[in-house]
């Protein structure tokens, strides 16, 4: 059976750059054993499935090539993309459904597509990270997913090289590494999560739910502009909104066809 797939590079506007998502169109879902090994043949940082809803509403799921996740940023940008602009593009604004973090937002807006994600709660730690850096970080914070290590000059993100055994061995999934930004970035960062199959994320949404509130308080700024310093390189327009995050971000198109199930 033919299945719709799209390729989409995620918080760019370059091709080639940003972070690359397939988008499967299912009629309906099949089993959860068949959704990872889609995933796991396209081994993309993330495969996700958005499903059309009898209340007109999209349901929408995320799979790591080894394991399905709570919430990603870039391929929920990079499904909307694909509605907006190849299933319904008269549309200018779709909420998605999921499991475990509640219903997302996202508009299409002159050109950019705007999502509105829980804000992570930022708690202080005294964790001594000097065996993965060589050296004690400026500060740190956890939140329940990830721990956050912010450094005080954009090269020793830029120059950072991971270990993926010290990484495996800290108590939360995903490390962000984060410093102030330059070349007209407000903030520039990092990410890992070895222990989600992604040794580094090119562009990550979902982290971007603990670094823009940090900074954004940090500098006294309405919106702040990150630049995430993988190989491949993204970008996106971060702004608070109470308890809720505004991503804004742009996609490219690199693939469509179907695959065969």
């Amino acid at each position: 059976m033919p299945v719709p797939i799209y390729v989409v590079d995620a918080f760019t506007g370059k091709r080639f750059s940003g972070n690359p998502a397939a988008v499967v169109l299912f009629d309906s879902y099949p089993d959860d054993a068949l959704l990872q090994k889609i995933a796991s043949e396209n081994n993309l940082a993330e495969t996700a499935y958005p499903l059309l809803r009898s209340d007109g509403n999209w349901e929408l799921r995320w799979f790591t090539p080894t394991v399905e996740v709570p919430l990603c940023g870039h391929a929920t940008l990079a499904s909307a993309h694909v509605l907006f602009n190849h299933i319904i593009p008269k549309s200018s604004q779709i909420e998605f459904v999921t499991r475990h973090s509640g219903n997302l937002v996202v508009r299409r807006q002159s050109g950019m597509l705007n999502m509105d994600f829980p804000a992570k709660q930022l708690k202080p730690s005294n964790d001594d990270l000097t065996s993965l850096f060589g050296f004690q970080p400026r500060e740190i914070h956890k939140c329940d997913q990830f721990i956050m290590a912010v450094m005080s000059e954009a090269v020793m993100v830029k120059d950072f090289r991971p270990v993926r055994s010290k990484i495996l061995e800290l108590d939360h999934d995903g490390l962000i590494i984060t410093a102030p930004g330059t070349d007209g970035y407000d903030c520039i960062s990092r990410f890992f999560t070895p222990a989600h199959g992604i040794d580094e994320d090119p562009v990550t949404g979902g982290a971007h739910t603990m670094i823009a509130p940090y900074w954004i308080e940090k500098l006294g700024l309405p919106e702040i502009k990150a630049f995430q310093a993988s190989e491949r390189g993204g970008e996106m327009i971060c702004r608070m909104n109470g308890d809720r995050v505004e991503l804004e971000g742009r996609c490219v198109d690199y693939l469509s066809g179907t695959i065969e199930i």
